[in-house]
């Protein structure tokens, strides 16, 4: 467990598209109906399930490959949660499951720290740990957040739906530890 020094700011934030968990519902529900359809017919009925029947030990792993990638899914998205933090030392930043530990966010060479309203879609193609023409990204929903400019060109925006929060306290950081 890691210690967290005098925390000044932390956002939990989840992924709250109802489109994502509905479609991946719908794809559990359609392979659940299919694989369980073939399933009775083949194994209750006793009847070859299809024009071209597989076997009983293929289709009982296609049955579980089908059914689990989007249990799986629906696992991951529901247990994928990007934290935000701003400690006496620093901005850390951790993508859950894809980050075991906290990353710190280096803010030595920063420029400027914006607030801004941003399309995940359009400008960065998509949500999560996101590389583009913009600069790195780390998202999970909504369209606010904060954009970090380096002195060396690069930006990180990190999506957050308390943006005017987190620019304070990471403005109040960078005042307490620059000279």
């Amino acid at each position: 467990m890691e210690l967290k020094t005098d925390l000044r700011f932390q956002e939990v934030q989840r992924f709250r598209q109802i489109w994502l968990f509905a479609g991946i519902l719908v794809l559990l529900l359609a392979e659940l109906i299919l694989f369980g359809s073939g399933i009775h017919k083949q194994f209750i009925q006793g009847k070859p399930w299809g024009s071209k029947p597989m076997s009983d030990t293929g289709l009982i792993i296609f049955s579980i490959i089908g059914i689990g990638i989007p249990l799986l899914l629906l696992i991951l998205f529901l247990n994928t949660r990007l934290i935000t933090e701003v400690r006496q030392d620093g901005l850390y930043i951790k993508f859950f499951p894809f980050h075991i530990r906290y990353h710190k966010i280096e803010l030595e060479n920063v420029q400027e720290i914006q607030p801004l309203e941003y399309s995940p879609l359009k400008d960065y193609g998509g949500w999560g740990i996101r590389y583009g023409a913009k600069g790195k990204a780390y998202n999970v929903s909504g369209k606010e957040g904060v954009k970090i400019f380096y002195t060396n060109g690069k930006a990180l925006l990190i999506g957050s739906q308390k943006k005017e929060d987190l620019v304070h306290a990471i403005k109040s950081w960078m005042g307490n530890n620059n000279p």
